[in-house]
């Protein structure tokens, strides 16, 4: 590898080379190498993220929403409750003052949403043409309440793979935004903070969580069975993909499962809880077409397989580059 690619940026594959062949020679703490959307420090949890959306408003959301809920969304699917954000704000000289504070009353509003806190901000600006409008970094703190720690070395054969909605909105939302490729149409995101549900669970035997972001489903899916001794198997006609989704990802030939989600959570539930689960979802909101996809499995150690309507097996395999750059 001798120079970074967008696709180094995309979620998927690319993006796991990177991390693994570069950032891991020098990076070497084991919280780090973990892998989780947050570490786990002494009874608390601790996540940072970066925000390059374009555009910078978009259907259902915009980069201020985005900032929030993907930050906040990564210490819920840890078991963890949000309390404290840092952000950052990188802005280029020229960006309009009425943008920027629609931006911050997103920000705000968000919050208020999720029940975190902003404690802690810091802006930079510079010169014109160097960051393509706004870019926003922040930093996350929350506390583990759920009653069973969320960790992937739980898991067990039999255990159930949920998901709590449709998939692909957010991408294909960016995308139509865009007007790209002859697209038009307001295609929703499905951008919102994921706390308010997931704590409806906490009670509950969830060994593993995880917001299927960049990269989609296939990637967040992959990289649960890296290396694994386990399987996992997913059911083509229970995917919740939706029809809207699913002609713009035909006409431009992009796997639905690749596609950005901001307001999913996968869930691997044990076998003796998935029923239990479903219907505490599906009485929450962001919850009510929750369904169970998949289950863990002894075959296939550490791959993705899915069992087709046709009655067939394909390997589902994780994005190779990046389908939509700046997406998140």
């Amino acid at each position: 590898m001798d120079k970074i690619l967008l696709a180094h940026g995309g979620g998927g594959s690319k993006s796991a080379e990177l991390t693994r062949s570069v950032f891991q020679r020098f990076l070497r703490d084991p919280l780090l190498l973990e892998m989780d959307d947050a570490a786990r420090l002494d009874g608390l949890v601790f996540t940072t993220d970066s925000f390059v959306v374009r555009p910078l408003f978009f259907p259902g959301g915009d980069i201020g929403s985005l900032a929030v809920c993907g930050t906040v969304n990564d210490m819920a699917v840890m078991g963890a409750e949000p309390l404290y954000l840092s952000i950052a704000f990188i802005i280029e000289e020229g960006f309009a003052v009425a943008q920027l504070e629609k931006i911050l009353a997103s920000i705000a509003r968000a919050g208020r949403e999720s029940g975190v806190r902003i404690v802690c901000a810091d802006t930079k600006v510079v010169e014109k043409g160097k960051a393509d409008g706004i870019f926003i970094n922040t930093a996350g703190i929350g506390r583990p309440l759920f009653k069973k720690p969320v960790e992937s070395k739980r898991i067990r054969p039999g255990d159930a793979i949920l998901i709590n909605g449709p998939l692909g909105l957010h991408g294909v939302s960016v995308l139509t935004a865009r007007g790209e490729f002859g697209l038009r149409g307001k295609i929703k995101s499905d951008v919102a903070p994921l706390w308010r549900l997931i704590r409806t669970c906490r009670n509950l035997d969830i060994p593993f969580m995880r917001d299927p972001t960049r990269g989609g489903l296939a990637q967040t899916l992959n990289e649960l069975t890296h290396k694994k001794k386990f399987g996992l198997r997913i059911w083509e006609d229970k995917l919740p993909i939706p029809k809207k989704v699913a002609a713009v990802c035909d006409l431009l030939g992009f796997d639905p499962l690749h596609v950005a989600n901001e307001g999913k959570v996968v869930m691997i539930v044990s076998r003796r809880d998935a029923d239990q689960a479903l219907k505490i979802l599906r009485r929450q909101p962001l919850g009510n077409e929750a369904r169970q996809i998949g289950e863990i499995t002894v075959e296939n150690p550490g791959r993705v397989i899915m069992a087709t309507r046709a009655g067939s097996e394909r390997i589902v395999m994780p994005p190779a580059g990046e389908i939509l750059p700046r997406i998140c």
